[in-house]
This record gives structure tokens, sequence and C-alpha cells, in this order.
């Protein structure tokens, strides 16, 4: 089996952690040493007066400020290094684009494809590209020790290797409003040849989001603030909220509506023109949304009972 041509980020990062982690516990321990060795044998008791008068010593001096500096110069060429490698996107990676968004993640694929968890194959390098449509979000996957800050309107990546198939998690690391705790979702590692039939079967795209009203709620983060079984969340939930008569704050003033699907679209396209009364203004603008998808969210609404 031919080898990788590149050493995967977990590859790159744990031998710094270990090197770093090791130097300390070393000095840790030979000064904690040295500690109770001159506790024990220069105690009052044992030597109430001075017996040295001793103002200075060069070699020691010397040893005790070289050595330190070569350690800390040798953490910081070992981490130089890590970060270039963690910053060289290897060649032939595979190009996917992570937009986050108050509180979701989608992934887009070259071909279009959508899905609101991360698809890769095994052993092959990964190239995120990251996109956020709001606040400020940190892309974060422990597995493979990758953690970049997605920042409005600056361009950012991250690449990574899954060495095995699996489910590994990925987390948004910076705090962006209420529903951050539930900015959660999963990279799925699947070996090369289910992975090409995923492409080819199960990604969607746009087209299979117009029809899948579910789907295209969750890959937008709808279900992370609206429930589906009647229980409190950022915003009202989604169970029999078709026909309600619920109270709006609109303009400064407030007014009582029926639930009505003119209504759904409106808070779909504009969420800020009338806000249910209890709840806070906080639905960002879906605004990459197609007529076709909108409608395809209004239908799954009304058939949430």
């Amino acid at each position: 089996m031919n080898q990788p041509l590149f050493i995967s980020t977990t590859e790159t990062v744990d031998p710094v952690f270990i090197f770093i982690f090791g130097a300390s516990i070393v000095l840790f321990l030979a000064i904690a040493a040295t500690m109770v060795f001159f506790v024990v044998r220069y105690r009052r008791s044992r030597a109430p007066e001075p017996t040295s008068a001793v103002a200075s010593n060069i070699g020691l001096e010397i040893v005790w400020t070289a050595l330190p500096t070569l350690l800390v110069l040798t953490m910081f060429w070992y981490g130089w290094q890590g970060y270039l490698g963690l910053r060289t996107v290897p060649e032939g990676a595979l190009e996917v684009t992570a937009t986050a968004r108050m509180w979701s993640w989608n992934f887009t694929y070259t071909d279009g494809r959508n899905s609101a968890k991360l698809y890769v194959p095994v052993g092959k390098p990964v190239q995120v590209n990251l996109v956020s449509t709001d606040v400020i979000h940190g892309f974060f996957i422990p597995a493979f020790r990758v953690k970049r800050d997605i920042v409005p309107g600056m361009k950012n990546q991250v690449w990574f290797v899954a060495d095995r198939p699996g489910s590994y998690d990925l987390f948004c690391s910076s705090y962006c409003g209420t529903g951050h705790s539930s900015m959660v979702t999963t990279v799925e590692a699947l070996p090369a040849k289910q992975f090409e039939e995923w492409l080819e079967h199960g990604g969607g795209g746009e087209e299979a989001a117009k029809l899948d009203g579910r789907k295209l709620a969750q890959e937008k983060g709808c279900l992370g603030c609206h429930s589906l079984d009647g229980s409190p969340g950022v915003g009202p939930s989604f169970k029999g909220l078709m026909g309600q008569k619920v109270t709006v704050v609109s303009g400064g003033g407030t007014r009582e509506i029926i639930v009505d699907e003119a209504y759904l679209r409106k808070s779909i396209t504009d969420p800020h023109a009338d806000i249910v009364k209890g709840f806070q203004p906080i639905m960002p603008t879906l605004s990459d949304l197609s007529p076709q998808q909108v409608e395809a969210l209004v239908e799954f609404i009304e058939g949430v009972k």
C-alpha cells in the first residue's frame, strides 16, 4: 500500500503536545525535588546560621539561563513546524465549504450537494473552507486536532484526514448566542467506496432540499431553536403552530394574529417583522433560500401536529 505524502493533523499536533507536556512534568519534578532537598538540608534547626558567603556562581547562572532559553526555542521551533503543517493543505484534497450560522452547520460539496453532517472519505485529506453568515463561530473537531475561528467576511480554512471509519463530534468553539450549545454535528468518515455511493445517491443538493422540508429545516438550523414536540426553546415550537392565535410585536406595538401560510413565509424571509411575544428577535435572515425552499419549509411546519 502506498504511504500518504503528508502528515495528518493528529500526527502534527500530538508530538508537540507530548513534548511540551513532558518537558513541563520534568521541570515540575526537578523544581519540586530541589525545593524538598533544600527544605530538609538547610532547615533552621540544622543550619541556624549561614555558613557560606558566596554571592554568585557564574557557571550556575549560565546553566539556568541557557537551558530555559534552549527549551523555549525548541518549543517554538516544534510548534512552528506544527503550525505550518496545519496550514499547508496537501494536494488533491477534497474541498467542502462549511457554512456556520446561528445555530447550525451546512456543508456544501463541489457538485452542489448539501448536508447537515460532514461526510468525508477515509484516508483522503479534506479541505474545509469556512464561512459565517452572521457572527463569529468556531470550527472544532477534537478527534482531528483542528480548531479555527470563522469570522464573517474573512477567508479561512482547515484541513484534516480521517484515518479510520467512524462518527466524530464537530462543535462550535466560540460562544455565538443562546443556542450555542446546540450547534453540534458530526463528521461521518466513510470508506472510499461508501463515500462515492453517498455522493451519488445520498447528497441531495438543492433539488432534494426542495422536496424534504424536514431535512432543510435541520440543515438551516431551524430545529436547533424550534422544537417539534411542544417543548420550550429559543423560538416557538413548530408543534401545532399552524392555525394558532399568537400575539406578535410589530412596529413597536402588539397585535394578535392567526398563524397561516402567509405569516410563516414572512417569518422565514423577514424574521424580525413580527416577533412572537415572549421571544427575542435573534433569528438570522435566511437570505440564501429559494422560493421553492421557503415553500418546502412552510409545508413541513404545517405538517407538525
